[in-house]
């Protein structure tokens, strides 16, 4: 029976592989575990295994995991979507965000940061692609998105996510990615003096790594092969 702790590794030599096929080195490329409908015992196991920044698509489930585990040093991603009346919530718990695509929301989660806590990093999530089923904003409004977030006190805006619609191969994949890449890029030469540090392109999951990882991609979001087949919400 293949183990968490074997998926793992078979995952960080697909990247480590992916890395060296696309002439990058491998140190530049973080995994994020994909942990949603897991339990917090898998989350254990994966821990013991060397991981440590894990990213959830469901705020409820996400918290009581955050919570029921907080004795380990854990890095944790709200990956999924963030309404309005849920972003204090995930301001008190959450590491990261990755899915904000509207300035409205990232307002709100600003202002609910614990004054505790650091900053809450963010990324805009874009839908690179334009899928008519994708969350993200516009790939046009991104800059003006980016500049409204840098402004904001609570918040350090980090970089840009993106999730296409299914690519069927290595080249489709490769074609969506790069446009992300480009987006990434301009946003970035951008920047005004004082702006945080931006510096995460996270694109790519369990099917096409490769193809994120040959594209720029700095943190891929990997569930399936870490954890195995997801459970039944």
């Amino acid at each position: 029976m293949t183990t968490i702790p074997d998926r793992l590794q078979q995952v960080k030599h697909r990247i480590s592989t992916a890395c060296q096929t696309a002439g990058r080195d491998p140190a530049t490329v973080g995994l994020l575990a994909v942990s949603k409908t897991q339990a917090p015992e898998a989350v254990r196991e994966a821990h013991a295994a060397g991981q440590c920044a894990f990213g959830e698509n469901y705020i409820q489930e996400g918290v009581e995991k955050i919570l029921s585990l907080r004795d380990l040093p854990l890095v944790w991603h709200m990956i999924g979507p963030v309404q309005s009346n849920k972003t204090r919530v995930v301001a008190e718990h959450f590491d990261w965000v990755q899915s904000v695509d509207r300035l409205k929301t990232a307002e709100r989660l600003s202002a609910q940061r614990p004054g505790h806590l650091p900053p809450l990093n963010v990324c805009l999530q874009v839908n690179i692609d334009q899928g008519p089923n994708k969350s993200g904003v516009a790939p046009e409004a991104a800059l003006a998105l980016a500049r409204g977030i840098s402004a904001l006190p609570r918040l350090r805006l980090r970089g840009l996510m993106a999730l296409p619609e299914f690519a069927p191969d290595f080249i489709a994949q490769k074609s969506v990615f790069t446009r992300a890449q480009a987006l990434f890029d301009h946003i970035l030469a951008a920047q005004l003096p004082g702006w945080p540090e931006f510096d995460t392109l996270s694109l790519g999951m369990s099917a096409d790594l490769e193809a994120a990882v040959a594209s720029g991609s700095t943190l891929v979001r990997v569930g399936t092969a870490v954890f195995g087949e997801r459970a039944a919400r």
